[in-house]
């Protein structure tokens, strides 16, 4: 887990300025990891606190949580809000937002979740190859075969 100082050196290397704004949300992604390694029961008693970032185009809102997101290892995804304030914050335009990040958050797990099962299988495979172009002896035949029979 990254300290706070730590963090803001990380976004130093990408952002110039905004020193107190890449200090308060280093501050609060520590506190959101610190959040997690709380008992389940007490989890629920300290709420999160969310991060809302204003100023005028061009000051490095985005970037700034572009690289927090990728230091959380986090989704990310940029929603330009205009399109959706002629609506209010109500109805299908705000589900439209949270379905996004959903999405993003959902491909983001899966693509992790393949990349672990990949070289497992890339392993297996190699494996498999090699015993049908050069047969083991015997005894690991048998080795191969109860490890097999484990994995099913």
């Amino acid at each position: 887990m990254l300290t706070p100082r730590e963090i803001v050196e990380e976004l130093d290397k990408y952002i110039i300025g905004q020193d107190e704004a890449k200090r308060c949300v280093a501050i609060a992604l520590r506190n959101r990891a610190r959040r997690q390694m709380l008992p389940e029961e007490i989890r629920d008693e300290v709420a999160p606190k969310n991060i809302i970032m204003i100023g005028p185009t061009g000051v490095g809102k985005t970037e700034i949580a572009r690289r927090l997101s990728r230091l959380a290892n986090a989704p990310f995804i940029k929603v330009e809000a205009s399109k959706y304030t002629e609506v209010g914050y109500v109805g299908r335009d705000v589900e439209s937002i949270i379905r996004d990040l959903t999405d993003l958050a959902v491909s983001m797990v899966r693509s992790e979740h393949m990349e672990m099962v990949r070289d497992k299988a890339e392993k297996l495979a190699q494996e498999k190859v090699l015993d049908i172009l050069i047969p083991p002896p015997p005894k690991r035949r048998r080795r191969r075969k109860a490890d097999e029979d484990e994995m099913d």
